[in-house]
């Protein structure tokens, strides 16, 4: 189904009619809060392939928070979250170590 496009209700029950104009909204909010993650977390990528060890360390507060977020929100699932937390803070931190070294 497209996006952004109305779901056909054949119930006319109360709570079906009420899923049928939650949902789209919902979906909405959740495409919007994976685009966040995904950006976020492509710069910081983006950082680091570069080599840039000062832009690197101030993307990932916001991009770490972004993926709370998602976690919270239940876009991403926890452990899922975690893995991409832990991977990028090691990144981030062996680059950093690599600068001072």
């Amino acid at each position: 189904m497209a996006q952004g496009a109305a779901t056909k209700v054949k119930k006319r029950k109360k709570s079906v009619i009420k899923r049928a104009k939650q949902s789209p909204v919902r979906a909405e909010i959740n495409r919007a809060n994976t685009t966040r993650v995904r950006t976020a977390m492509k710069k910081l990528r983006a950082a680091i392939a570069a080599k840039d060890s000062t832009t690197a360390g101030t993307l990932l507060r916001p991009t770490l928070s972004a993926i709370d977020h998602a976690i919270s929100k239940g876009v991403l699932v926890e452990n899922t979250g975690n893995r991409y937390k832990s991977r990028l803070s090691v990144a981030v931190n062996g680059l950093s170590a690599a600068a001072k070294a």
